[in-house]
């Protein structure tokens, strides 16, 4: 429920009404069922919105892998004006919380990895945040939640849309130890890692501080990475803390096959 709630928020939309369609493999354990529709249940609160139409199919064993899940949704505008096209020289570019969070814990949960930490997915619904920003005044340039292909695949498109150049300070970059370690053993760059509660935020130079604060008061994690220019248009270059230069460009294939 919160990655199609997700989808609407990321418009500058709060969700409504929902569909939601079940298809469940014979013999899938009826506690496990419980569990999914409670999380669902929890979820729906969360963004305010509601169930208003469903089906539910249980085929023979074998015909799905377990459970499949389907959902649409209504939302209603209440910030417009969020494209991928409106960046322009001197804006600035934060993310809402550290990145890769999701793709380090599903390769860690299939590599059979056996980490002692706290690493978990940062499955999470955004609109509430999202609805922060927006009764704050904020200017709200270009939003976008970073799954697949996480942040570099926003970024790519953020700068080809807008013919801009997005400069990051690879300091800057909120990655947790656990995730960096994750990307180290298996050499993945934790900006193309998938997310599912992490969003990429743009606004004007003087919303900047105040955006960040607001982002703050939910993960301490929150930072600026980066500043829109022009001098390598429909690039996106990433600045080391070593005064060396480098693109960072699309990421290409999928790391991880589609879950969700």
């Amino acid at each position: 429920m919160w990655n199609i709630c997700n989808d609407l928020a990321m418009m500058g939309a709060r969700p409504k009404y929902m569909t939601c369609s079940v298809i469940i493999e014979e013999g899938f354990a009826t506690r496990d069922l419980e569990k999914i529709v409670k999380s669902m249940k929890d979820e729906l609160a969360i963004n305010g919105a509601i169930v208003v139409s469903g089906d539910t199919k249980v085929v023979p064993k074998g015909a799905v892998d377990k459970l499949f899940i389907n959902t649409t949704a209504i939302g209603e505008i209440e910030y417009k004006g969020i494209s991928a096209s409106a960046l322009k020289e001197g804006m600035s570019v934060l993310v809402s919380r550290d990145i890769g969070a999701h793709g380090a814990a599903i390769f860690a949960a299939r590599e059979g990895m056996e980490l002692q930490s706290s690493l978990q997915t940062d499955c999470a619904s955004l609109y509430p945040q999202v609805k922060v920003l927006i009764d704050s005044g904020i200017t709200i340039v270009a939003l976008r939640d970073a799954t697949r292909g996480g942040v570099s695949a926003v970024l790519n498109e953020w700068s080809k849309s807008s013919d801009v150049c997005i400069e990051i300070q690879e300091e800057t970059i909120p990655v947790a130890e656990e995730v960096q370690g994750i990307c180290e053993m298996l050499g993945f760059e934790a900006l193309d890692l998938a997310n599912e509660g992490t969003f990429v935020l743009c606004v004007p130079k003087e919303d900047e501080e105040k955006a960040l604060s607001l982002l703050q008061e939910r993960h301490i994690s929150s930072a600026l990475i980066a500043t829109v220019t022009h001098q390598y248009k429909g690039k996106v270059l990433l600045n080391s803390s070593w005064g060396t230069k480098r693109f960072l460009d699309l990421p290409t294939g999928e790391l991880l096959p589609r879950i969700c």
